[in-house]
């Protein structure tokens, strides 16, 4: 199958990946790729380059409004259901954020079942394991929560409950699906909403104006760190694949410890600042310890998904945005 000439609507569109998974989807050929947002957390400005295309339609419109959802998926091939709260905004607002990432993700699929939608492909997250360890975590490992913070566990286990919706709808009304477990994205026109990805922006901040970057605890913490077009890449491989049905890791298989970021951006910038090491009083953290191990295989083996972009590289590309930008 492939994406040339065909309608997707993505939710939270105009978020970090939204944006580039519109970049994807119209370098495949799609027809007309249909943006919605509601500018809650999204701002255009992340979606700004690609107003002027004529297959790009913007929409302002709300998951948990379901006629709005109806109307923009009318004839599409395709949703990308990316709109949701992460870790930060649900810390802060966790009735919204529990609505959105439920009730939200129940209106897109009913908008796919109504709308004759061929496949969903759902944006959860490796916070479904919660703090499960294993040498190597696959996708049938079970989620432990016993020690994670309350609002990481609420995320995770909200991204449990979109999997499971995603598999009822298969189940009941033939509406195709593949789930996505996403590592810690980052990247060019990130936004302020993830923890891990912060991590990356604030220590480059730091750096940039000459001031020792602040490693928490004593930075053996470990998150596998995917730069976002990889995550583009692989939403649309979990679309156009004859594969359907799955729960699968979109990772890169790499535990990067919070010294491995902070060095990496050290070298970059071509700064001698030594790190500065402070006690971990984090309110909002995602799941992590010293060994993560997330598994790629599935992926690889059903899509064809392979993360081609490394830490480093990433990083570099990151900073060569951001540098762009106003202060």
């Amino acid at each position: 199958m492939s994406a040339s000439g065909k309608i997707y609507l993505v939710t939270g569109g105009a978020s970090l990946i939204g944006s580039h998974l519109a970049d994807a989807l119209l370098a495949a050929g799609a027809r007309e790729v249909r943006l919605l947002d509601n500018f809650a957390l999204g701002t255009p400005d992340t979606i700004g380059h690609l107003l002027e295309d004529k297959r790009v339609k913007l929409i302002r419109g709300d998951i948990l409004r379901l006629g709005e959802l109806l109307e923009a998926a009318q004839d599409a091939d395709g949703i990308f259901a990316l709109a949701g709260f992460l870790t930060i905004p649900m810390f802060a607002n966790p009735s919204l954020g529990v609505q959105v990432n439920t009730v939200g993700l129940l209106n897109t699929l009913e908008a796919a079942r109504f709308a004759k939608v061929r496949r969903v492909v759902f944006s959860s997250s490796v916070a479904a394991y919660g703090n499960a360890e294993a040498e190597v975590l696959t996708e049938d490992a079970p989620t432990v929560t016993a020690t994670l913070s309350p609002v990481t566990a609420v995320y995770g286990v909200s991204k449990l409950f979109g999997e499971s919706l995603c598999r009822l709808y298969a189940q009941k009304y033939g509406v195709e699906f593949n789930a996505l477990r996403f590592a810690s994205v980052y990247g060019e026109r990130q936004h302020v909403r993830a923890v891990n990805a912060n991590f990356i922006a604030e220590t480059y901040e730091r750096v940039r104006q000459g001031t020792r970057p602040v490693i928490i605890g004593d930075g053996r913490e470990v998150h596998d760190y995917i730069h976002v077009t990889d995550i583009a890449a692989g939403c649309l491989a979990a679309m156009v694949s004859a594969q359907c049905g799955l729960v699968m890791n979109l990772a890169t298989g790499v535990d990067s410890s919070l010294t491995d970021v902070v060095q990496a951006v050290l070298r970059i910038c071509g700064s001698a600042l030594e790190p500065e090491y402070r006690p971990d009083t984090r309110q909002v953290r995602s799941a992590g310890g010293d060994h993560l191990g997330f598994s790629r295989a599935k992926a690889e083996a059903a899509i064809g998904w392979v993360p081609r972009i490394s830490l480093e590289e990433g990083i570099r590309r990151y900073i060569a945005w951001r540098e762009t930008q106003p202060n």
